[in-house]
């Protein structure tokens, strides 16, 4: 892997210093992973750039953005280099153990569903470290190589991400009975919502305006009483009586179950969104990610009968 090559050609240390800053995101972490200084790391990336004849990364305040050629680069070079490492990896030398697999999703979907389907894995040794946050930050640390596996509510584009679907979440809305009670559905459907608080998750309503859009075909126009970033704590809001909102429904299936929620309306046609497991393109054997996978998706046919 450190062959050089002296008559201008590509040789494997500058597509393997590529791949490591392509994954890391930065010149500063891609030179930690093979163990060269940064100026070093620069120079190859330049020798490299010089020979393709286009620029692979532009240099950002913080890190690197991959330009299309090394996107393109990456999809090509990725499972040979992967390969090459794992052969060296399977030496007698190696016994290390498996790093931990780096899962992201939204913070309730892992609170809730998965990560007590992963508890498990854990008694086998499998190690885990769990990132939550938005669909499009968590698929960008996943092409970058900061996460091994994502749970994302948006399909990913591009050829360097597989994605499979899961299961679909569907939304409904709930209120406490006693706010229930005093709720006029027909009233809904025509936006007057005048005594009707609203929780939700977002100043703008997203969630609320997608489900109005879709089962009263029209555009929501309030503005929540209560506004905070965790489905969770609308949830508990919604327990106490502070107002309306829509959830998913395993999110709240238990407080539905208990009497403590009740759906205001149920509709032939529910809002839905696919829950979809995204990976990599290539990369080096990883059972303890295989294994994750596979319990991920044997644990979505118990989460189609809770979303549903």
């Amino acid at each position: 892997m450190r062959h050089r090559q002296t008559d201008g050609s590509v040789d494997l240390a500058q597509l393997r210093t590529f791949l490591a800053v392509y994954r890391a995101g930065s010149l500063t972490a891609g030179a930690s992973q093979v163990g060269l200084s940064q100026p070093t790391v620069t120079t190859q990336l330049q020798a490299l750039e010089r020979h393709l004849g286009r620029p692979l990364f532009e240099r950002l305040p913080r890190g690197v953005s991959p330009t299309a050629a090394a996107h393109d680069l990456a999809t090509r070079v990725a499972d040979p280099l992967d390969a090459l490492e794992t052969v060296v990896a399977d030496s007698p030398e190696a016994d290390t153990p498996e790093p931990p697999v780096l899962l992201g999703g939204p913070a309730e979907l892992l609170a809730a569903l998965t990560l007590p389907a992963l508890a498990p894995l854990i008694s086998r040794g499998i190690r885990f470290t769990v990132t939550t946050g938005l669909a499009d930050d968590l698929l960008t640390d996943l092409r970058l190589g900061k996460l091994d596996l994502v749970l994302s509510t948006i399909r990913p584009r591009g050829r360097t991400v597989l994605a499979e679907p899961l299961a679909d979440e569907e939304f409904v809305l709930v209120a406490a009975p006693q706010v229930a009670a005093h709720i006029d559905i027909e009233r809904l459907r025509v936006n007057d919502l005048a005594g009707v608080p609203l929780i939700s998750y977002a100043a703008d309503l997203p969630i609320l305006r997608r489900y109005w859009r879709h089962v009263f075909d029209t555009r929501l126009e309030a503005e929540a009483a209560l506004v905070i970033p965790d489905l969770r704590a609308v949830l508990s809001a919604v327990v106490a009586g502070a107002g309306l909102s829509v959830l998913p429904r395993y999110l709240c299936a238990r407080e539905l179950d208990a009497g403590s929620i009740v759906t205001l309306l149920d509709p032939e046609d529910s809002p839905i969104n696919t829950v979809y497991l995204a990976r990599r393109v290539g990369g080096p054997a990883r059972p303890h990610i295989d294994l994750v996978r596979t319990r991920l998706v044997e644990a979505a046919e118990v989460w189609r009968a809770c979303v549903h």
